[in-house]
C-alpha cells in the first residue's frame, strides 16, 4: 500500500510538472504581448492551483473514507473475536462442571467400594480373630 501511495504521488507530481511547464512553453511561444502573457500565466497559474486543490481534497476524503472503512471492520474483527471467546470461555465452563461432576460421582462411588472392601476386610479379620482364639482355647484345654 505504501508503494501505491507513493506511485500515486510520482503521478501527481509528474502531472502537474508537466502541465505547469507545457502551459509556460505554449504560453511563451504564443504571439501575445508581455502584459497578455503575465495574465495568461497569472490565470494558468491560479487554474492549477486550483485543480491541485481539488485533487489534494479528493484525496483527503478518500484517506478518511479508507480510514473509517478500517475501523469499522477492525471493530467489527474485534466484537467477532470477543463473541467468539465467550462462546469458548461458556463451553469451557460447561466442560469443567460436567468434569467435577463425573469427578464427584467417581469419588462417591470409590468411597462406597472402599468401604464395602473396609467392612469385608474387617470382617475377615474378625473371623481370623475368632478362629485363632479358639484353636487358642482348644490347644489349652487339650
Amino acid at each position: 500500500m505504501a508503494d501505491d501511495n507513493g506511485l500515486g504521488k510520482g503521478l501527481i507530481v509528474g502531472f502537474l510538472t508537466g502541465s505547469i511547464v507545457g502551459s509556460i512553453v505554449a504560453l511563451l511561444y504564443a504571439p501575445k504581448s508581455g502584459k497578455e502573457l503575465r495574465g495568461d500565466i497569472k490565470d494558468k497559474s491560479d487554474e492549477f492551483f486550483k485543480e491541485t486543490e481539488e485533487y489534494l481534497e479528493q484525496a483527503k476524503d478518500k484517506a478518511d473514507k479508507l480510514i473509517n472503512d478500517g475501523k469499522k471492520k477492525s471493530e467489527k474483527m474485534i466484537t467477532e473475536a470477543k463473541e467468539k471467546v465467550n462462546t469458548l470461555l461458556e463451553e469451557a465452563e460447561g466442560i469443567l462442571e460436567n468434569a467435577k461432576k463425573k469427578a464427584g460421582s467417581y469419588v462417591e462411588e470409590g468411597k462406597v467400594k472402599v468401604e464395602q472392601k473396609g467392612e469385608k476386610l474387617k470382617t475377615a479379620i474378625k473371623a481370623g480373630l475368632d478362629t485363632y482364639k479358639a484353636e487358642k482355647d482348644d490347644s489349652q484345654e487339650a
